[in-house]
C-alpha cells in the first residue's frame, strides 16, 4: 500500500513539472479485473448480451475518454470467467488500454474467445482467482479493482466473505454488478435478495459500490456507467447502490434509498 502511495505521489509530481518519467510507460491509473459469472443459470442469449455489453462498454468513446483523462491515461484490464469452485479461467490476460485502438482490439479479442458454461456459482473462487491474477500484473497502479458480475449467490466453495476480506486486506477494492435474473439458480434458494447479498457479502474496500442490473437488455449501459466510475474514481453521493433497469426508464440514474454503511 505504501509503495503505491509513494508511486502515485512521485508520478503526479513528475507530470506537474512537465516531465514524463520513464516509469510512466510501465504504469496505469487503475488495474481492473472483470470477473464474470458463466454458470448455467445464464443462458446462451444472456451470455451473448453479457459479452456484447462488455465489448460495447470498453469501446464506448465516453469510457475511452475517461481512460485518457487519468493521470497516466491508461488502465490495465484482465477478463476472467468463473462458475463453480472448480472453474475459473483467464480469458483475456492483462492488456494495457490507452487509446480507442487499444479498446477496439480488446473487444475483438473478447468476441473471438470461446465461452464455457458450467454448473454452480462460486463467487469466492472467482474473487480468489482474480486476486491471484491481480498479483501477476506487470504495471504499477495507484488503485486495484475487481469487478464481480453474476446472477446468483455463492453456492460452491468457501463463503464469499472470506475471499472478499482477503482481497480487501491486500489493498483491492471489489465492486459488484448483480444481475436480477429470472432464471433458476443451482443450490439453495437465496435467503436475501441478490442486490442485498452483493452489498453485504461481495463488495468491499475503499469506495466500493454496486450497480444492480434489472434485466440483461440494460447490462451494457450498466457496465459503461460502472467502468466510467471505476476508471475516474468518482465518489458516490452518500450511497453506493444504483439500479440499471430497462433502457427506456433510464433507471440507472437513480440511487437506491439504502444508506451506505461503514467498514465494508
Amino acid at each position: 500500500m505504501l509503495r503505491r502511495i509513494l508511486f502515485g505521489t512521485t508520478l503526479a509530481a513528475a507530470l506537474a513539472s512537465g516531465t514524463r518519467p520513464r516509469a510512466q510507460a510501465e504504469a496505469v491509473d487503475v488495474l481492473l479485473v472483470l470477473a464474470v459469472d458463466v454458470s448455467r443459470s445464464i443462458d446462451d442469449d444472456e451470455a451473448r448480451l453479457q459479452r456484447q455489453g462488455y465489448r460495447a462498454a470498453i469501446t464506448d468513446p465516453r469510457v475511452v475518454e475517461a481512460i485518457r483523462g487519468g493521470l497516466v491515461g491508461a488502465i490495465g484490464l484482465a477478463y476472467v470467467e468463473w462458475a463453480g469452485i472448480e472453474y475459473q479461467r483467464l480469458v483475456i490476460p492483462w492488456t494495457r488500454i490507452g487509446s480507442q485502438a487499444d479498446a477496439d482490439a480488446w473487444a475483438e479479442a473478447l468476441e473471438r474467445a470461446p465461452r464455457v458454461s458450467l454448473s454452480w456459482t462460486s463467487i469466492s473462487g472467482g474473487i480468489e482467482f482474480s486476486r491471484r491474477v491481480m498479483a501477476e500484473a506487470r504495471w504499477e497502479a495507484t488503485r486495484r479493482v475487481i469487478d464481480v458480475s453474476g446472477d446468483g449467490v455463492n453456492n460452491s466453495g468457501p463463503p464469499a466473505e472470506e475471499a472478499r476480506d482477503r482481497a480487501v486486506d491486500a489493498g483491492i477494492t471489489i465492486n459488484g454488478l448483480p444481475i436480477m435474473n429470472d432464471q433458476p439458480t443451482f443450490g439453495r434458494t437465496p435467503a436475501v435478495p441478490l442486490d442485498r447479498y452483493y452489498e453485504e457479502s461481495v463488495i468491499g474496500g475503499p469506495g466500493a459500490f454496486l450497480i444492480v442490473v434489472e434485466e440483461f437488455e440494460s447490462f451494457g449501459a450498466a457496465v459503461r456507467r460502472k467502468l466510467i466510475r471505476e476508471i475516474s474514481d468518482q465518489p458516490l453521493p452518500r450511497r453506493r447502490v444504483a439500479r440499471a433497469g430497462p433502457p427506456s426508464e433510464d433507471a440507472a440514474r437513480h440511487f437506491e434509498s439504502r444508506p451506505e454503511e461503514d467498514g465494508q
